[in-house]
């Protein structure tokens, strides 16, 4: 089912129908701040299985996991570092992904993890929305691998089709650059994936980043 969230009672009406969806261990595309994503309950392994499946996935690479509250990145780390902090209060919500160290205690399989995790809260208020009612989720790019990223919920539904439960409609994706990604599991912050937010800004933050290596 697609409901067009650019309409308030179909957006009421997806929203609960797709925090539905979630909590029952479906999967549901939404918008985010960069590319439409397809997403699960962070803490169902068949959800988390599905997800695989829907994108014709064959090597299970850990989903990233967005998160719908600053707060919530304390509740899955066993150790913030301060580098994490600092980038986390000056750049979330938005186009940051971070890579940490995940707490041992979590009752989640999202794969070998290797004990880390790449988490992002989205600049978008819809996958807030849906974040804020049910939790963390595994959330990775709307399409079958091999497939361009959707920039629309219309364009990731002609791809996985009937594997989703919901698709959540908010129109054309406002930047389809992918989020930077930072390293803060070692002992220096390091960017491995320049994306929307240039390294420039992000030292503004923490001067000792280090650049992604050749």
């Amino acid at each position: 089912m697609l409901y067009d969230c650019r309409t308030t009672a179909d957006r009421d009406r997806g929203i609960a129908a797709a925090v539905e969806a979630v909590k029952s261990g479906e999967l549901v595309v939404m918008p985010t701040d960069t590319v439409y994503g397809v997403g699960a309950d962070a803490f169902t392994p068949h959800a988390i299985t599905a997800l695989h499946h829907a994108r014709s996935v064959t090597n299970f690479v850990p989903p990233p996991v967005l998160v719908g509250s600053r707060h919530t990145l304390d509740g899955l780390v066993y150790s913030l570092p301060k580098a994490a902090r600092e980038l986390a209060d000056a750049f979330w919500p938005g186009a940051l992904t971070l890579y940490v160290e995940h707490s041992p205690s979590l009752q989640w399989d999202l794969g070998e993890t290797g004990g880390r995790i790449a988490v992002r809260m989205p600049l978008h208020p819809v996958a807030l929305e849906v974040l804020r009612a049910v939790g963390p989720m595994a959330v990775t790019t709307a399409n079958k691998v091999g497939s361009p990223a959707p920039g629309t919920a219309e364009a990731a539904r002609d791809q996985l089709e009937y594997a989703v439960r919901v698709y959540l409609e908010a129109g054309e994706a406002h930047d389809p650059a992918p989020s930077t990604i930072v390293d803060v599991s070692g002992e220096a912050p390091q960017v491995l994936r320049a994306g929307a937010i240039p390294i420039e800004k992000l030292r503004d933050v923490v001067p000792e980043l280090l650049a992604p290596e050749a």
